[in-house]
């Protein structure tokens, strides 16, 4: 699913919403979840999952081309741990559907 997808979704799921009312809404979310993130705060969307910054240290990496060794500094990145109730749901839907597939030979 794409933002734009998203923004259609919420449209067609509130009639009471404009196109434009939408597309604000899912920008200000977005905006907001990152600003948070850039500020080092933890995210919890309950049911759904939760996003926090890890750290990753500074490492000694190679070039491919030239084998040369080259110094990667210190990185901070997103990370999303989904829910408990987000990852029966997907197994279980994951489940349901292979089920009823039939199996190609």
């Amino acid at each position: 699913m794409t933002r734009s997808d998203l923004v259609e979704e919420l449209a067609a799921r509130f009639s009471q919403l404009t196109h434009r009312d939408a597309e604000f809404a899912v920008k200000t979310l977005l905006d907001a979840m990152g600003e948070a993130l850039v500020r080092g705060h933890r995210i919890e969307l309950r049911g759904f999952g939760s996003f926090s910054i890890n750290r990753r240290p500074p490492r000694m990496g190679r070039n491919p081309r030239s084998g040369e060794s080259v110094a990667i500094p210190e990185k901070r990145v997103p990370h999303f741990k989904p829910g408990k109730a987000l990852r029966e749901a997907v197994d279980a839907r994951t489940q349901e559907i292979l089920a009823t597939t039939p199996v190609k030979k």
